[in-house]
């Protein structure tokens, strides 16, 4: 199949394409300079952006969480409700829309990729089943290695070629695409109602504290060669105070190198961990403070984690996070401990622009946005569902570009804002292109190789385009409910080369593919290391290693990423 999306006005940050008027030609789903067959559709985007397709680099859509949110928040499925059509299934859900509503959802703002940021290895088979039944985008999901006995046991012995090729078996077992960590020790200390609450805090019954989980992941992660550096979620997340424990964690990769283009460390949803203060009454943003380090450091990224003043369900593996959470808001909780790997926790929120809180942490998460220099090293997340649904990302794109929008929702917000952040103060208005590197470029170049093929329109690239109707030569940002409504029904989405979206409805459907790594071992290092699993799951596990492993028939179009191992 062939396709022509001619006279748009294309923003491509990689190609350092700024507005300029260019023909986009696909064949055989890739974008290619000149086309062989002389059948091609042909459509005209006169006027119109033109960029890649979206690329979502952290949304909790698909696992064990998402479903316990989904059953623990009934009333949640009346807010937002998606009929059935011809083409379409119906879905329900706002904070946690039903799967393959997701994928229509997503597909309908033009993203055409999305990852699932933590998925606990023993559920792997669930959370990929849930991929699978989410359309429209590639996708992938992270490991979460946070409370991992093997992990503990090898790094405190010092041994990181086992550890390395333990995190290689547990990557293609469950067919992750990355390292996740989140409060590093603390889910492990949660198990025994405790918590880390400092980068050098021991974990219970093992010698090994916060410090050096993230540091050896991040050496194992660089010796594996994987596609995306260690996405840590780090201590103390939403606690009064965590700025300082944020600075010391951006200061643990420091000499490392990475194996690609990429950062060595993804800080995830920073908004959530520049917190100032030691009440809820003297709560104030150090957005300044940690953005000026990220600044500082070209081998960290961070992604924004923005609140949207919606209600929601907070959901992470963050175990005691989200235990001191309901103690705040008294709302219904969910815990649930993972054998050997992990402690995640789900309770609803309101986040009320009547509250100090709510409107702070607002403020917190544009400001990290407006404060960072260089566009290509954050990216646009809620965190969703936990500081907001996915969809609000137009939303978000409008308070970015248009600071009379910031002006009027800083008047209908809680005036803690005013004296407890410095976004008043903040001049600075995204352009097209910054929209496009923190949506599209800069995720995709956070994954190493697959920035070959994701997030930009050169020749070679996946055929993934998102075109809005929007003239950028008539472009004013002060009509930001234009630009809201805009971004968030795309005049015409294209997944591999074929046009599945028009003018914001979903006029095909597709499957899309599974991407997940495969960092090759050396054989005898991996029979050492299989001795060790073996051993353990006999030991300690609930299931028997044989059904551990997710099988091919649980993905969706699998796509394996062969790395270049050090210890292969």
């Amino acid at each position: 199949m062939s396709l022509i999306l001619k006279n748009g006005i294309v923003y491509d940050p990689r190609n350092g394409m700024k507005g300029e008027k260019k023909d986009i030609f696909i064949e055989n789903g890739k974008v290619v300079e000149k086309l062989r067959d002389r059948k091609a559709q042909v459509i005209d985007v006169s006027n119109k952006l033109v960029m890649p397709g979206g690329v979502e680099i952290h949304s909790h859509i698909a696992g064990g969480k998402v479903n316990v949110g989904r059953m623990l928040r009934p009333e949640d499925r009346l807010k937002l409700i998606m009929p059935r059509t011809p083409l379409t299934r119906s879905g329900a859900g706002f904070a946690n829309p039903t799967a393959f509503m997701t994928g229509y959802l997503y597909s309908k703002m033009g993203y055409t990729t999305t990852f699932t940021p933590a998925m606990p290895p023993l559920m792997a088979k669930h959370t990929h089943e849930e991929l699978h039944d989410i359309p429209m985008t590639d996708k992938g999901a992270y490991a979460l290695t946070d409370g991992n006995w093997f992990i503990y046991k090898y790094l405190k012995e010092g041994d990181i070629d086992k550890c390395a090729a333990y995190v290689a078996w547990l990557l293609k077992a469950t067919r992750g695409l990355a390292i996740k960590v989140v409060n590093p020790g603390g889910t492990e200390a949660w198990g025994w109602g405790k918590n880390c609450t400092s980068l050098d805090d021991p974990v219970p019954n093992f010698d090994i504290t916060p410090r050096e989980i993230i540091r050896g992941l991040m050496e194992v992660n660089e010796r594996l060669g994987l596609p995306h550096s260690i996405h840590l979620h780090t201590t103390n997340l939403g606690r009064l105070g965590n700025y300082v424990t944020t600075l010391e964690t951006l200061k643990i990769p420091n000499g490392t190198k990475a194996a690609f283009d990429r950062q060595v460390m993804h800080l995830t949803h920073l908004q959530f961990h520049c917190f100032g203060g030691d009440t809820w009454k003297n709560f104030e943003s150090k957005a300044d403070e940690v953005v000026k380090e990220v600044n500082k450091r070209e081998n960290v990224a961070i992604d924004s984690g923005n609140v949207t003043l919606d209600e929601t369900t907070t959901m992470t593996a963050d175990g005691p996070m989200e235990y001191y959470l309901q103690s705040l808001s008294h709302l219904k909780w969910v815990n649930k401990n993972v054998e050997m790997e992990t402690a995640p926790g789900v309770t609803p929120f309101i986040y009320s622009n009547k509250m100090s809180s709510s409107s702070i942490q607002w403020a917190i998460g544009l400001e990290v946005e407006l404060l960072v220099k260089d566009p290509w090293k954050i990216m646009l997340t809620t965190d969703h569902p936990n500081g907001g649904p996915f969809f609000r990302y137009p939303r978000i794109i409008a308070w970015l570009m248009s600071r009379k929008y910031r002006e009027k929702t800083m008047a209908e917000v809680h005036k803690a804002v005013q004296d407890h952040t410095i976004l008043p103060t903040l001049d600075r208005e995204y352009t097209l292109d910054e929209i496009a590197t923190i949506t599209r470029a800069a995720p995709a170049r956070a994954f190493g190789p697959l920035a070959e093929t994701k997030g930009h329109l050169g020749v070679g690239a996946d055929g993934d385009v998102s075109v809005y109707d929007i003239d950028p030569r008539a472009f004013n940002p002060n009509d930001y409910l234009e630009i809201e409504e805009r971004f968030s029904k795309a005049a015409y989405t294209v997944k591999g080369g074929e046009v599945v979206v028009k003018d914001g409805e979903i006029v095909k459907v597709v499957q899309g593919r599974t991407l997940w790594s495969s960092p090759p071992v050396n054989e005898a290092l991996a029979r050492e290391v299989m001795k060790d699993i073996e051993y353990s799951f006999k030991r300690y596990y609930s299931v028997n290693l044989a059904n551990y492993p997710v099988a091919e028939g649980y993905l969706s179009g699998s796509t394996p990423i062969v790395t270049k191992s050090k210890i292969a």
